[in-house]
């Protein structure tokens, strides 16, 4: 796999970092957006993109339910928690893990947020089923000492698009997994310099189809291809906030 175009355009960015605040801000409250909508309606949340911008500024829809309105806000909390972690330089741990994923059934499932999963599982439409639920603990302790040994010797954009495979393969939590592993997956491309990417909900049966050749067959190389694009796609709103 090579990953020098990508290279080359986080080099490009970094030219023009730091840059000024005003660009900053404008293009985080254009990506929170665009994120949460996105990660939320490939899970079947049923708010539009400019349904979910009122919600976040706190007015309420009418005839949407109260938990697709506490997902758009809770997911917003989640993406500010992981630019604490970036900002921080936080290690990714299982603690920080479980944080993310209270953040987003908070108000939903207080029972179960946060907590790993006490149930046996199946992803939906997925070839391959998860692990038990007593081997979830283990699972997640090989993939944290995985994540700081090999994974560490790996692309930034191969770790990212490992841990987001590798994290969904294990499905830890009875809900929330796929929100959590996009915002781990974007978490990783942060934490290297590159900007967040975003899997659009126009993708998501390629994004499922990818997913599930990854688990089944260990071929990573289609889910690789796809986190490719959508970093690729992610420099764009630099390069028009820039003007070049």
């Amino acid at each position: 796999m090579n990953f020098t175009k990508l290279d080359k355009l986080k080099a490009k960015l970094d030219n023009y970092r730091p840059l000024k605040s005003e660009i900053v801000e404008n293009l985080r409250e254009d990506l929170i957006l665009r994120w949460t909508y996105n990660s939320n309606a490939i899970e079947g949340n049923t708010l539009t993109l400019n349904e979910t911008k009122v919600v976040l500024e706190g007015i309420t829809v009418g005839g949407k339910s109260l938990r697709e309105h506490f997902e758009a806000i809770n997911h917003r909390e989640a993406i500010y928690f992981v630019e604490s972690l970036v900002q921080n330089g936080e290690p990714l741990t299982e603690y920080s893990i479980k944080s993310l994923h209270a953040l987003i059934l908070k108000n939903i499932d207080d029972t179960n947020a946060g907590s790993y999963r006490n149930i046996n599982v199946l992803i939906s439409g997925a070839t391959r089923r998860p692990p038990s639920n007593i081997e979830v603990a283990s699972k997640m302790e090989e993939f944290i000492s995985w994540y700081q040994n090999e994974a560490q010797k790996l692309h930034p954009i191969e770790r990212t698009a490992r841990v987001h495979v590798d994290f969904v393969g294990i499905h830890p939590f009875s809900d929330g997994n796929g929100r959590t592993s996009r915002l781990l997956m974007n978490l990783e491309l942060m934490k290297s310099g590159f900007p967040p990417a975003i899997l659009k909900v126009e993708n998501r049966l390629a994004y499922y189809e990818f997913l599930d050749k990854a688990h089944t067959q260990g071929d990573y190389k289609s889910f690789m291809n796809l986190v490719c694009e959508i970093v690729e796609e992610s420099f764009e709103p630099y390069w028009f906030a820039l003007g070049i």
